[in-house]
């Protein structure tokens, strides 16, 4: 399993910090200019992550509600429905790097999850089906002509949340999860338990740990073990404080690499993480930094090879 903490560093360090043009929306509305920083007044909400080479994301909203984000040069696509002010389902169509070679998988994934509240307001559960597609490359079909994409393998899994009692913060997110296969009696084979941990309101440090479940539902002992740490942030507004907490949990989930992109979930940013694999005699961290730029609103714009594009609202 150490080839999920090199696939994590490979996440981390392909991008590179580069300048970008003005842009406008998709309604021909002006955005914010990334080269000054003049920014936006009043509302605003957030459009467009991208690089020198790519858009990561772009967002779009129905009124004020996100409704759909746009991901990659592949066009993968995550639909949010809601109930009244909250997430209810989100469904994902895409392309992911499950591999772990830096590289979006040619073969595409579909998943659901429903999301269930309890009477704080706050996410207690989140059911998942994910189906996995695959192009056949054996004859009649080559690598360069390969065929249509289709279905190999279906997963279920069910995340539980916890909150500590003295701060309502996120403490822990539990995975169960297991394959999906007709005529066959569904049970839970693998689990992982993420701890969160806070410094004021930021997340300062996330540990998950990965193993196997047993026939009666227990949990193995780890075969993996990884640590994120973050450290010196801001005092400025971290972009995905316009985002609702339902997408960026589900984003956090949608692969296993993507608990380096934890801070998400706080109200700051940090010019600095580290990643650990814990499973070894002696962890040594691996360190990333970056010095941010702002607006005039104090809205981060760009930090760790991506700029943060923003509309009015």
């Amino acid at each position: 399993m150490k080839r999920l903490f090199y696939f994590v560093l490979l996440l981390v360090g392909i991008s590179t910090i580069h300048s970008c043009k003005d842009l406008l929306d998709e309604d021909g509305n002006p955005l914010v200019d990334i080269n000054d920083n003049t920014g936006l007044n009043g509302p605003r909400a957030l459009y467009r992550e991208i690089t020198d080479s790519d858009t990561l994301a772009t967002y779009y909203y129905n009124g004020l509600q996100l409704s759909k984000v746009v991901t990659d040069s592949m066009n993968s696509t995550t639909d949010l429905a809601w109930s009244g002010d909250k997430v209810s389902r989100i469904d994902f169509k895409g392309f992911l790097d499950l591999n772990g070679n830096g590289k979006l998988d040619k073969d595409s994934v579909i998943f659901t999850q429903q999301f269930t509240y309890g009477s704080t307001g706050r996410i207690e559960t989140i059911s998942e089906n994910r189906s996995f597609f695959k192009r056949s490359i054996t004859a009649p079909y080559t690598p360069l002509v390969p065929g249509p994409q289709t279905l190999y393998k279906k997963t279920k899994t069910l995340y539980t949340l916890k909150y500590a009692a003295a701060t309502a913060k996120l403490d822990s997110i539990i995975m169960r999860n297991g394959p999906e296969a007709s005529g066959t009696p569904f049970v839970y084979t693998s689990y992982s338990k993420t701890k969160y941990e806070y410094a004021g309101d930021n997340v300062s440090k996330v540990t998950r740990n990965y193993g196997p479940m047993g026939s009666t539902g227990s949990f193995g002992s780890p075969t993996t073990k990884l640590g994120y740490e973050f450290t010196n942030y801001d005092t400025k507004i971290n972009p995905f404080t316009l985002i609702p907490n339902a997408y960026k949990i589900s984003r956090l989930l949608s692969t296993e690499a993507n608990d380096v992109k934890s801070w998400i979930l706080s109200p700051n940013s940090p010019q600095r993480y580290s990643v650990t694999d814990l499973g070894t005699p002696i962890p040594t961290p691996v360190v990333f930094s970056t010095n941010y730029n702002y607006d005039a609103q104090t809205y981060m714009q760009k930090g760790y090879g991506v700029n943060y594009i923003y509309k009015p609202l």
